[in-house]
């Protein structure tokens, strides 16, 4: 087994959410969560086929996320692994709908940092072990801290 750390590209102003399913009903399925999930959201999904041709299945509006979450998906390689990038709209607006996804099984980020998979390889193939997701920490939260948190979240209208 080789372990690899993978980049996953996330295009200027888009947020990311990476997961790993079961079956080729996923791409439709996330394709409803998304397009139904709020006015204006614009999306690229893209899942691995783990069987069969073994095709990278592509949906979406927005073909620059497509192309981007294509791009995800060769460089991750792995089955049943899907990313879908997203604008407009931030992950918190569909995470739950696509955790109740029936073919979800596991959601390993949702973010707008910069992501790495490690991913493991053997002679069968690929799958993401976890991810690194932003920077490590380098302090302890202090009241302006507080107050700049307490301020983006009202100004994001997430909290009154």
């Amino acid at each position: 087994m080789e372990l690899k750390t993978v980049d996953i590209l996330i295009p200027e102003g888009a947020n990311l959410i990476l997961g790993h399913a079961h079956f080729i009903k996923t791409v439709e399925d996330l394709y409803e969560i998304m397009i139904t999930s709020g006015l204006g959201v614009q999306f690229g999904l893209a899942f691995n086929e783990a069987s069969g041709e073994c095709l990278i299945r592509v949906e979406g509006n927005a073909p620059d996320l497509m192309a981007a979450a294509t791009e995800n998906a060769r460089r991750l390689a792995a089955g049943h692994t899907f990313n879908i990038l997203l604008r407009q709209a931030f992950p918190i607006n569909m995470l739950n709908a696509i955790k109740q996804c029936q073919e979800v099984c596991t959601i390993h980020c949702a973010t707008a940092n910069p992501v790495q998979a490690v991913v493991a390889e053997t002679q069968q193939g690929r799958g993401i072990l976890g991810v690194i997701d932003g920077f490590s920490p380098k302090g302890v939260e202090q009241e302006a801290g507080r107050a700049w948190r307490y301020d983006i979240l009202r100004k994001l209208q997430y909290k009154r």
